[in-house]
């Protein structure tokens, strides 16, 4: 991409810049640290010249948006053309209360929704169950059956909004409820677009709302891939997240190497069982953090959209460009947020959300500035959307696309990001795979390596966090924190008692016993658990029979 002999002339002319300029400063006054690293523990050089990227291919390594391998973006004209979808993650309580924060969030000008469900939701328990006990709508909102989903999508219409469900365990159950929606909407199947996570192998590594173990976990989401690809073909049927590997404690590297590992057994999964790699690959989808350093942040979308293009086209030999194409949706880091001086957070999700547009995401959501605390106000919320609003239309950055594409830096960092992730995919595949170096406790023990290195150098203020480990106040704002009314967890049941009295038992329990044989035998489970759902089976009855069946994962301790 360089002349060669120019790169030569330019290296030597910056380590005699390095040794008459920056020694003499830097023995005089010193530097901020004794080594620049990023996330990743990639060293910062001071300078980048054309001779940190001067073995690139422009067309091999970087080409055009829209074009293979993607590193510039997926879309030929990217942001130009529209804006990323604006999507607020939103639910608590009940149905009611969630439903009426949709629309709230639609009239401030949010372009698509994303479905928190509470944790009994999560791990497949009805809101009676004693499990449930005290977590009835606190996380997320309380969806039982088909009832609580008919009002929670009240007067919105399935045709015209595209819906993200964050549910991972119960997710064929949860998406047979949507369906089940849109049929009496009169809106056909081909018409929904939207995701469910449904992301079972970073439930074991690093989130733990799993139920059952991998095999049928893995089964259950290879039957969705095969429905929707006849069915719902412009539904995303897994959103392979990194989001909650970050969470946890993981490097940049970390993430993305684990998540698209995790993309990787899915799609070996998959084809294993009859599938072709072009019917389902395209409607995969991702979902990655976006962290503080912003420069890593954005050199990390690039080399993963990079990465997963090569491996679609030259391991699993995709011929459909939408197949080799990573779209992902992006949420900012709830780990970075502070309880401490709670509005600094509006600056660090301002940063983060500018990485995600600045990295090409297609889809995003901020978070509110008082999540350390509580659940989002009304007004947090629509600080955290306006904040995307302000970046869409009034920063400029999106006016050409990859603006930062060229920057020596972040190229140089794009491409070792990328040699850092393969390491650690031939490591996991001499391993046997994502699913044994999670049994084998590999990837988890990275991660917490990771976690607890990063603690140390916050404790030792090597790391500083503003607020927190310096630029302390004595005393803090008093700060408006929603909360659940614990009478919505009575009313819940109350409901689920009334839906179980008055509903037809007779074909409740004839559903059920369809959705036992088809999980003892090899047929496809969404067709009976569809039918289960439209009688009125409770989410807890539906994944009680799966349980049975398939029985309940326990973690070995790592």
């Amino acid at each position: 991409m360089f002349d060669l002999d120019q790169v030569k002339k330019i290296s030597e002319k910056k380590e005699e810049w390095n040794q008459t300029k920056v020694k003499k400063v830097v023995e005089r006054f010193g530097e901020r640290k004794e080594k620049f690293t990023t996330s990743s523990d990639i060293e910062v050089k001071n300078l980048y010249t054309p001779a940190e990227i001067a073995d690139m291919n422009y067309l091999k390594d970087l080409g055009f948006p829209g074009e293979f391998p993607f590193t510039r973006g997926v879309y030929p004209t990217m942001h130009r053309g529209r804006t990323w979808t604006m999507r607020q993650y939103a639910g608590f309580g009940t149905a009611e209360e969630s439903n009426k924060r949709y629309k709230y969030l639609l009239e401030q000008g949010q372009t698509g929704l994303s479905v928190a469900f509470d944790l009994p939701t999560q791990i497949g328990y009805d809101s009676d169950h004693d499990l449930a006990q005290g977590e009835v709508g606190k996380v997320g909102v309380a969806i039982d059956s088909l009832a609580d989903m008919e009002v929670l999508f009240d007067g919105i219409p399935l045709d015209k909004v595209s819906t993200s469900m964050t549910i991972n365990a119960p997710a064929a159950i949860l998406l047979c409820m949507y369906m089940a929606v849109a049929e009496k909407q009169g809106v056909s199947f081909d018409k929904l677009s939207g995701t469910i996570q449904n992301d079972i192998l970073k439930e074991y590594i690093a989130r733990g709302t799993y139920i059952f173990p991998p095999t049928p976990s893995l089964r259950i989401i290879t039957d969705i891939f095969e429905f929707c690809s006849k069915n719902l073909p412009r539904w995303n049927t897994i959103s392979i997240s990194g989001y909650h590997i970050r969470e946890a404690g993981a490097t940049a590297v970390q993430e993305v190497a684990f998540t698209l590992g995790n993309g990787i057994e899915y799609v070996e999964r998959a084809i294993k069982a009859g599938l072709d790699v072009d019917d389902f690959a395209p409607r995969l989808s991702f979902f990655f953090n976006a962290q503080m350093n912003l420069l890593e942040e954005v050199a990390k979308f690039r080399a993963a959209r990079r990465i997963w293009a090569k491996l679609m086209k030259e391991r699993f030999g995709a011929k459909n460009p939408k197949s080799m194409m990573l779209r992902f949706h992006t949420q900012t880091a709830g780990s970075a947020l502070t309880a401490q001086q709670p509005m600094n957070n509006i600056i660090r999700v301002t940063l983060q959300a500018l990485a995600a547009v600045l990295g090409g995401t297609q889809s995003l959501h901020t978070n509110s500035f008082d999540e350390a605390l509580g659940l989002p106000t009304e007004e947090s919320v629509r600080i955290a959307l306006r904040t995307q609003q302000i970046i869409a239309h009034e920063s400029g950055v999106i006016d050409t696309i990859d603006p930062l594409g060229g920057s020596y830096y972040v190229e140089a960092l794009t491409n070792q990001i990328e040699e850092e992730v393969m390491k650690y995919l031939k490591k996991i595949e001499e391993m046997g795979g994502m699913a044994k170096a999670i049994e084998a406790g590999f990837v988890q023990n990275e991660i917490q390596e990771s976690a607890y290195k990063y603690q140390r150098a916050v404790e030792a203020q090597k790391e500083i966090i503003v607020g927190v480990n310096q630029f302390i106040v004595d005393s803090e704002e008093e700060i408006e924190i929603l909360k659940v009314d614990p009478e919505l967890e009575v009313r819940q049941i109350q409901k689920l008692k009334e839906l179980k009295n008055n509903r037809d038992q007779a074909k409740v329990d004839a559903a059920l016993k369809a959705v036992r044989e088809a999980a003892q035998g090899t047929d496809n489970l969404i067709p009976p658990i569809y039918e289960a759902v439209k009688v009125y089976a409770t989410l807890g009855e539906i994944c009680g029979v799966l349980r049975e069946v398939f029985g309940e994962y326990q973690a070995a301790l790592i």
